[in-house]
C-alpha cells in the first residue's frame, strides 16, 4: 500500500510541476493537508502524549526533512519519476554513512563495499559522459542525501518518542518553515489543481503510516524488499500519465542500488540482533 501511495505522490508532484506550481507551494500544501489528517489521530490518542525532551533534535529533523521535500518535489518536475524513484533508493546508503560518521556506529568493510556498489548503480542510471546529465539528476541524488540525513535523525528520535508523536511535532515545526517561501511564490491555482494539492496530504499520510505499520509487523529487510515495488508503480504512473518510458539501464542501476541497500539493511539487522544477544549473555553472566 505504501509503495502505491508514495508512487502516486510522485505522480501528483510531476502533475503539479506541469501546472507550473512551485515546489515551495506544493510542500506547504502537502504539510498543511497532512496535518489536517494527523490532528484528529493525535486528539484521539490523547494530546497529552505529544511531549518530548528532544526539541532541539526535532528542529534539525524538520530542517533536513523540509529540504528533502523541497528537492523531492522539484526533482519529479525535472526528470521522469522512474529515474527519480530509482535514485531515491540511495537514501539508506547515505543513512548508513551518516551513522558511521556522526553516531559513531561501526560499519565494517562489507557494508562499505555495498555502499560503493550502490553508487556504481547510480552511475549506471545517469551514465555521465554517455547521456547529458541534467539538474534533475543532481537534485534527485541530493534529495536521497537529505532523506538519508532525515532518516538518521528519526532513528535517533525513535529511541524515546512514538512515531505518531515524531510525525506530528515535525509537522508543527515544518509548516511555518514552509509557509514563508510558499507565500513568496504563491499563486492561486485553479479548482482542479487545488484538488491535487489537497490530495497530497492524505496520500503522504497513508504512505508513511502504512510504511510504519509494515515495519512494526515485519522485519526491516522484508519491508525494504517490498519497497522496491515503488519502482514498477512509479514507471507505470509515468507511462500512463506522462508517456515516460524508463530504459533498461534505469532498471539495472535501480536493481544494483536496491541490492546494495538491502544488503546493508540485513547486515545492520544482524549486528543489532548480535548486540542484543551479547548484552543478554553478559547480563546473565
Amino acid at each position: 500500500m505504501s509503495c502505491v501511495a508514495l508512487s502516486c505522490l510522485a505522480a501528483m508532484g510531476r502533475m503539479l510541476g506541469q501546472y507550473e506550481v512551485n515546489s515551495f507551494q506544493t510542500v506547504f500544501c502537502r504539510l498543511f493537508f497532512a496535518f489536517v489528517i494527523l490532528l484528529p489521530l493525535v486528539l484521539h490518542s490523547g494530546i497529552g502524549k505529544v511531549a518530548t525532551t528532544q526539541l532541539k533534535t526535532y528542529v534539525f529533523r524538520s530542517i533536513s526533512g523540509i529540504i528533502a521535500m523541497w528537492m523531492w518535489f522539484y526533482a519529479v518536475t525535472l526528470i521522469p519519476i522512474g529515474e527519480q524513484t530509482a535514485l531515491s533508493f540511495l537514501a539508506p546508503l547515505f543513512t548508513t554513512m551518516g551513522a558511521a560518521v556522526f553516531l559513531g556506529e561501526i560499519v565494517r568493510m562489507r557494508r562499505w563495499l555495498a555502499i560503493m556498489v550502490g553508487f556504481i548503480g547510480a552511475l549506471i542510471i545517469i551514465r555521465p559522459g554517455i547521456i547529458d546529465l541534467t539538474l534533475g539528476h543532481f537534485v534527485a541524488i541530493a534529495t536521497a542525501l537529505a532523506f538519508g540525513c532525515s532518516t538518521l535523525i528519526i532513528k535517533h528520535l525513535t529511541r524515546k518518542d512514538d512515531p505518531l508523536v515524531i510525525v506530528f511535532i515535525s509537522h508543527l515545526i515544518m509548516m511555518p518553515l514552509a509557509l514563508l517561501p510558499a507565500l513568496y511564490v504563491w499563486e492561486w491555482p485553479s479548482y482542479n489543481v487545488w484538488l491535487i494539492l489537497m490530495a497530497t496530504g492524505p496520500i503522504a499520510v497513508i504512505g508513511h503510516v502504512t510504511m510504519a505499520k509494515a515495519y512494526k509487523l515485519a522485519d526491516a529487510s522484508f519491508v525494504a524488499g517490498v519497497d522496491y515495488a515503488r519502482l514498477p508503480f512509479a514507471v507505470l504512473f509515468g507511462w500512463v500519465l506522462f508517456g515516460e518510458l524508463s530504459d533498461i539501464w534505469t532498471w539495472i542501476g535501480a536493481s544494483i542500488i536496491f541490492g546494495s541497500s538491502f544488503y546493508v539493511i540485513r547486515r545492520e539487522m544482524n549486528e543489532t540482533k548480535r548486540a542484543a544477544r551479547d548484552s543478554v549473555v553478559d547480563g546473565n553472566g
